[in-house]
């Protein structure tokens, strides 16, 4: 097949003719189909269907803290609930605080914190005439959202392929104004990049101008392999482990939670850091709440049991998922592989996969794929203010759909770019 930019106006003109009769065509059938978000399908959520077996009578008192989980108290979480977060992402269980379902949820409440308190007798951020914060992209949208919510002036930091640009980042945090950065360190939302070694060795050795600068390691990915072992190049040091050896004991909060793990709407979250930090924490937590619950604590603590367990369930979770980030990857090899009209790549884990659009094409992408009947999320969801430079970056998620469901959805987006492209391609 013949490249788009090597084609003659009048080759396009004709190959446009032809895809819009199969757009068409796509559009007479009335299809509903969602690649916007990366939710669990059914299939996923049924694997956790265990842990709602009944708890019984003997069960309710947590056997490490002698507390009926039925009941208010243990503030920082059960026992065997750290040890099972801290597992997933390899940092000492002590240091970790267990929350409610949802990370994103912990990582607003540590912004809200510094705003409205500070961290460890620091200004509030609310006091300060400007705050910055600095945000790899593409990244995931809802980090975004949070410190666009505060107020605070966003600064992009481009991904390579393995992690943040850390010249950039190094020389931004001599600003005291930069107050922290947004991670995702293992198959990052939305490219599915490992942070490097030394990436995270540089991150745990940072100085910054500002004592409150703090690295929001937003470690949601850490199990979530698609094939069935991981691959030992995926394997990154403990950031927080990193940062004592660095000196740097209180420049990390780390996040985890087994939100597409177990249960999206119903799983446990938590937050790991230094005994400093984490005192400074439960200072406001206990303002904040008499303590998350427990008994979905205990539940997880039954149904996984330890890491093992973890990793055996993940392994299902990677059975059904493989084939959906296959049929992405290898329709796009198929479709496109040969037309230079966009470029992507094959990740071993996470959620999505991510494609690049030739410039200014994503949004006009976007807008077929919708019309025939295909929703993805909107253009410029990965960079701060919904403004990709570019417009050329499209996030899909394959994980919700049935596979016969993505194996069409993937046909009409493949056209979708191709179309747009031979548009984009007869203006010039």
């Amino acid at each position: 097949m013949v490249a788009y930019n090597e084609m003659t106006k009048e080759e396009l003109e004709s190959e446009k003719e032809r895809l819009i009769i199969e757009y068409k065509r796509y559009q007479d059938m009335n299809l509903t189909l969602n690649m916007a978000r990366g939710k669990p399908s059914m299939e996923q959520l049924d694997l956790s269907m265990g842990m709602l077996d009944p708890i019984t009578h003997d069960e309710v008192v947590d056997a490490d803290s002698g507390m009926d989980v039925r009941n208010y108290g243990v503030l920082e979480g059960l026992k065997g609930a750290k040890e099972l977060l801290a597992s997933m992402v390899s940092c000492d269980p002590d240091s970790v605080i267990v929350c409610g379902n949802s990370s994103l949820n912990v990582m607003y409440d540590q912004i809200a914190r510094g705003f409205s308190f500070g961290y460890l007798g620091e200004k509030p951020w609310a006091k300060l005439d400007k705050v910055k914060w600095l945000c790899p992209v593409p990244g995931y949208d809802r980090h975004f959202s949070i410190t666009e919510h505060f107020g605070f002036e966003m600064i992009t930091i481009p991904m390579k392929e393995d992690g943040p640009d850390m010249d950039m980042v190094e020389e931004y945090v001599k600003d005291p104004a930069v107050k922290g950065i947004w991670c995702v360190p293992k198959y990052s939302n939305p490219e599915g990049i490992v942070y490097s070694e030394e990436v995270v060795r540089r991150f745990a050795a940072l100085k910054p101008a500002a004592p409150d600068f703090r690295i929001f390691w937003d470690n949601a990915y850490a199990v979530h392999y698609l094939y069935d072992e991981p691959d030992r190049q995926d394997e990154i040091p403990d950031i927080l482990e990193e940062c004592n050896k660095a000196g740097n004991p209180n420049l990390v909060f780390e996040f985890m939670s087994t939100s597409k793990i177990s249960f999206s709407g119903s799983g446990i979250s938590g937050v790991a850091s230094s005994p400093q930090n984490k005192e400074d924490i439960i200072s406001s937590m206990t303002v904040q709440t008499i303590g998350y619950d427990k008994v979905n604590q205990l539940r997880h603590i039954k149904f996984f049991k330890d890491a093992d367990g973890i990793r055996e369930h993940m392994r299902k979770h990677a059975k059904i998922l493989r084939p959906k980030f296959e049929c992405v990857v290898n329709t796009l090899e198929r479709e496109l592989g040969d037309l230079n009209i966009g470029t992507w790549v094959k990740p071993n884990g996470g959620y999505f996969v991510t494609f690049r659009t030739i410039p200014n094409a994503a949004s006009r992408v976007i807008s077929l794929c919708f019309g025939a009947g295909v929703t993805l999320t909107s253009a410029g969801a990965p960079f701060p203010y919904h403004k990709d430079p570019e417009d050329s970056v499209i996030r899909i998620a394959p994980s919700y759909p049935t596979l016969p469901e993505l194996e069409k959805a993937m046909e009409i987006f493949t056209l979708c770019v191709r179309l747009a492209s031979v548009e984009i391609l007869l203006k010039k």
